[in-house]
């Protein structure tokens, strides 16, 4: 070929380092991240096998990581409580309870990390002896009861400094009643960060393990999303923002990138995604066997959430990712 009939030669911007930085489209960062943390009221942590390098953490253990977390330059965190079985009954009822493990945890480190953005999951399934997301009567999932709970559940968690509450449950009008509860309390700069496409995934695996929040029955299907729809994940984007969410979230990440894509061309709020427990055990998996880069992978995989739309990542790599990235 003569040489001088290559009019374009896209291979001149991959050239160097230094130009490959210069015209990169999507730019990871540790302000893109958020990090999830378990907490159990114990005293010492508790390691997570299907989740190697993570662990249900005591108080001064997510304190500890939380301050890691800070220090590598996250500047959010999402928190998770394991509720001993004993605190367990079919209307979750120690998710109200003020003096319970999350909303201590959640003083704690408001007073310790002032600045910290602090993230709390309303979901009835950690408190439920049902280990459901609703309340169950006779084999079935009550959507608008639960409704109730969910919604006082949220002003507990505002009540004790939270800065976003993220509804997972995926119930049918939760955004608008959680919403309208936190008006009402008084908690209206309180936002909420709505799981709005939660698929019914095999990807949380390993977080029901952390959590022991597997349902004790049935399974998740009639009120998390079929893997097979993204015209759904659309319509339920523009419910919760008509509902008042501030943040609408995917969730899982990786295998559901189309779904963020099509969020973020729907709708005109900030998009996240949940690069789940799943995810995350699988890179953790190859990376120990030798047979891939850990870390590589990781940000690799991460970079292609931002791509896809999302503009904030809840992982389990986020502290070590922002290592990383500096």
């Amino acid at each position: 070929m003569d040489r001088s009939s290559l009019v374009e030669r896209p291979r001149r911007n991959r050239r160097t380092a230094a130009l490959r930085d210069l015209v990169r489209e999507t730019t990871l960062t540790p302000a893109d991240l958020v990090q999830p943390l378990f907490v159990i009221d114990g005293t010492s942590d508790e390691p997570i096998e299907s989740m190697p390098g993570c662990a249900r953490l005591t108080p001064e253990g997510l304190l500890r990581e939380a301050h890691a977390a800070w220090n590598a330059g996250v500047r959010a965190v999402a928190l998770f409580p394991a509720i001993d079985d004993t605190l367990k009954d079919p209307r979750a009822t120690e998710s109200l309870n003020p003096e319970g493990l999350l909303p201590r945890v959640v003083r704690q480190l408001k007073r310790e990390l002032p600045d910290l953005l602090v993230i709390t999951d309303v979901a009835m399934d950690p408190y439920s002896s049902d280990g459901h997301d609703g309340i169950v009567e006779n084999g079935e999932i009550l959507n608008d009861p639960t409704l109730a709970v969910l919604a006082d559940m949220a002003v507990v968690q505002a009540e004790a400094g939270a800065d976003l509450v993220a509804p997972s449950d995926m119930m049918d009008g939760r955004v608008q009643a959680i919403r309208t509860r936190l008006d009402d309390a008084g908690h209206d700069q309180v936002g909420i960060l709505a799981y709005t496409a939660k698929y019914a995934s095999s990807y949380y695996g390993p977080f029901r393990d952390a959590l022991d929040s597997a349902p004790k029955h049935g399974d998740k299907k009639t009120y998390q999303m079929d893997a097979g729809n993204v015209v759904e994940a659309i319509r339920e984007a523009r419910l919760d923002v008509a509902e008042g969410a501030d943040i609408v979230m995917v969730k899982p990440a990786g295998p559901y990138l189309d779904v963020i894509a099509a969020v973020r061309a729907a709708v005109d709020l900030p998009v996240a995604a949940y690069q789940v427990s799943g995810e995350y055990a699988m890179v953790r998996a190859v990376a120990e066997r030798g047979w891939m880069d850990g870390d590589a992978l990781m940000l690799e995989s991460l970079t292609g959430i931002k791509r896809a739309g999302a503009s904030i990542i809840l992982t389990y790599f986020a502290t070590r990712a922002a290592e990383l990235l500096g």
